[in-house]
């Protein structure tokens, strides 16, 4: 079984080949040691802990999970800090990177184009699920892992500053937020997330770690899939909690990426938090039969907080299957709070 999940699942990396090309515009644009935030400033935002609506808070929580009869998936996490994006509106977000036209849609599309089916993916979803308003991200890889070990002999590219400017630009033309994407190949998540902490105090910006290139015991990324502990996953809670108190932000949305269960491990303590919201994002591709199991597997059977579904453009139509629909996607328990296409 494992061998087939990997067969089948497993995102052959493209990155190394697809930036080699770039990597002496990526060094020169690094120089400057501080990331160049001009063009959106850091809003603080108010938070009142006593003002969220705990009632509504637990019957929205409810309907996403209505048709789970296990109690696997009752509330057992504290309540948000108000503004919480979830699950007041669903996130339906474009996944890539601007070096490579094979990580995904976000990078494979030029920009108008891009934001412009971005927007009407956003429209089928709200009609498809209208008790929900939906709001458009782009989910931007930062850190990519490489088949190379690179300078510092992590196997991992950070991207340049200039570029988490530009989606910042992008995001602010269509009211989207930003999803910042680690992933961490030899290094670690305190150290990785830890360089887009500037950008991470803007209330308008989330993160994304990636367990399958997180490889721990010197494999080369993409050769083998990866995996992340929950002190791993809780690292970035903490992080991301720290900030939120600091900068007196809403609470931020982690989404951690999973398409077999070795890929995360000791999910019964991952913590989230007033301050953090865990999405479990289901990131494997195949067709419907073998997502759907793949969900079960990976993300029913071992329930953290809120969950999300990846969608590929390419990868899930290969032999002819067809896409999930949004009304399919929704009959899923329980109901997918985050969206993501690549």
């Amino acid at each position: 079984m494992k061998k087939r999940y990997y067969a089948l699942f497993s995102i052959t990396l493209v990155i190394a080949a697809v930036l080699a090309g770039c990597q002496n515009r990526i060094e020169a644009e690094n120089r400057t040691p501080q990331p160049k935030t001009n063009a959106v400033k850091t809003v603080a935002v108010a938070v009142d802990s006593n003002t969220i609506d705990t009632a509504d808070y637990t019957k929205r929580v409810n309907a996403l999970r209505v048709a789970d009869t296990t109690g696997k998936w009752k509330i057992k996490t504290p309540y948000p800090l108000p503004g919480a994006i979830l699950p007041y509106k669903r996130v339906v977000a474009f996944y890539g990177n601007l070096f490579s036209k094979r990580m995904g849609i976000l990078g494979q599309l030029p920009k108008d184009e891009m934001l412009a089916k971005l927007k009407e993916e956003t429209k089928k979803w709200a009609e498809a699920d209208p008790t929900i308003p939906v709001v458009p991200a782009l989910h931007y890889v930062a850190i990519t892992a490489q088949g190379k070990p690179g300078k510092q002999n992590m196997y991992r590219q950070r991207m340049p500053f200039a570029q988490i400017d530009k989606i910042l630009d992008w995001a602010k033309s269509i009211d989207a937020i930003v999803f910042l994407d680690v992933q961490v190949g030899h290094s670690t998540v305190k150290e990785e997330v830890a360089t887009l902490e500037k950008y991470l105090k803007l209330p308008n910006v989330h993160l994304g770690i990636d367990p399958e290139f997180s490889l721990k015991n010197g494999e080369v990324p993409g050769t083998k899939i990866g995996t992340l502990s929950s002190a791993d996953i809780n690292d970035a809670v903490e992080i991301l909690t720290k900030i939120v108190k600091d900068n007196n932000l809403p609470p931020k949305i982690l989404v951690v990426h999973r398409f077999t269960q070795g890929m995360v491990t000791g999910y019964e303590s991952i913590k989230p938090c007033p301050e953090v919201q865990v999405v479990m994002n289901m990131d494997g591709w195949g067709g419907k039969a073998l997502k759907k199991s793949a969900y079960h597997m990976a993300i029913y059977r071992e329930p953290v907080q809120f969950t999300g579904f990846k969608l590929f453009y390419k990868n899930d139509i290969k032999n002819g299957h067809p896409m999930y629909t949004p009304e399919e996607v929704l009959h899923f328990t329980p109901k997918p709070i985050y969206i993501q296409y690549q």
